[in-house]
């Protein structure tokens, strides 16, 4: 918050350019973020974003009741101190949406989020105002990021994305899988479509997407967002009780989330990794992943060979 008094020009200069990053490609905050480490290009701006954003997938589906509101509410501040940005959302996850603006206005974090959410129903022609619901429960401008959610309807979801990318009232545009479904239709409209992002299940047991799908994300460049890095709680499950490699530290992993989370994003074709969490500390710890050591390429197929192994 400014300070109140006469104004310097360097003010009045950061006011200017404030302003016209409202409505520029890349914002502001690309600049600052430029030589940050845990960051990386979006393909299609150079727009930089931190590897490990915030999903809500069941954890913000928490209704109206104020504990569990102000828990989401505290996730989401760690997460914003830690450095992150991207938060995603879908119509699909209950009352998610909403929990995210509760805690945008309460944290006054509106400016400080990479809104990312989706459009989900067979219905073509209702597309537009499920959007615009999704924008008034996150009260935000406009979404920086918009989805066609599991491939529902997604040339009709598409056409409207992209209509709405040139108005301006949407930042980027992509598509969503999750489970490992769907990857031949997936990879069709890859290559076939001028994607921004598209956004996929892959961590250290499931790889398939190592195959096609991120090959050709860098190839068509386009940026990959990955969902489900922890299989919704069962990978770190299963993992808890096995002992970490002592190795683990050379990439800097002191835990298995961020074991895990390291190896996702040091994928080169990876651009944001959305663990989900209702605890404060598993927030903190998902952020530290994204400082450096990184696992080279040998590296990566060592931990991936070791957790098979296991």
């Amino acid at each position: 918050m400014h300070s109140h008094g006469k104004l310097s020009r360097r003010t009045v200069l950061q006011g200017m350019l404030l302003a016209a990053a409202a409505s520029a490609l890349p914002p502001l905050d690309t600049l600052a973020q430029e030589e940050k480490p845990g960051t990386r290009p979006i393909p299609s701006t150079g727009e930089r974003l931190p590897a490990v954003g915030l999903g809500s997938w069941i954890t913000f589906n928490v209704g109206n009741d104020p504990v569990l509101l102000a828990e989401c509410t505290a996730v989401m501040e760690h997460f914003f101190q830690g450095g992150g940005r991207m938060i995603d959302s879908s119509p699909m996850y209950g009352s998610s949406q909403a929990t995210i603006g509760h805690g945008l206005r309460q944290l006054g974090a509106v400016d400080q989020v990479f809104s990312t959410d989706k459009v989900w129903t067979s219905d073509a022609d209702s597309g537009p105002a499920q959007i615009e619901e999704s924008r008034a429960e996150w009260g935000v401008p406009r979404f920086d990021l918009l989805q066609v959610h599991n491939l529902v309807a997604w040339q009709a979801h598409l056409k409207t994305l992209f209509e709405m990318k040139e108005a301006g009232e949407v930042r980027y545009v992509g598509i969503t899988t999750s489970h490992g479904r769907r990857h031949d239709r997936f990879e069709r409209i890859m290559r076939n479509e001028p994607l921004d992002f598209v956004q996929l299940t892959y961590n250290v047991v499931d790889r398939e997407a190592e195959q096609r799908l991120l090959p050709l994300a860098r190839e068509r460049g386009i940026g990959v967002i990955v969902n489900r890095p922890f299989q919704q709680g069962r990978l770190t499950e299963r993992l808890a009780s096995e002992p970490l490699p002592a190795w683990a530290e050379e990439v800097g992993a002191e835990s298995w989330a961020q074991f895990i989370l390291k190896f996702i994003i040091s994928h080169p074709a990876v651009t944001c990794a959305i663990p989900a969490t209702t605890r404060v500390d598993h927030v903190r710890e998902n952020m530290a992943a994204i400082g450096p050591p990184l696992p080279d390429d040998a590296m990566r197929q060592r931990m991936a060979a070791y957790v098979r192994d296991l």
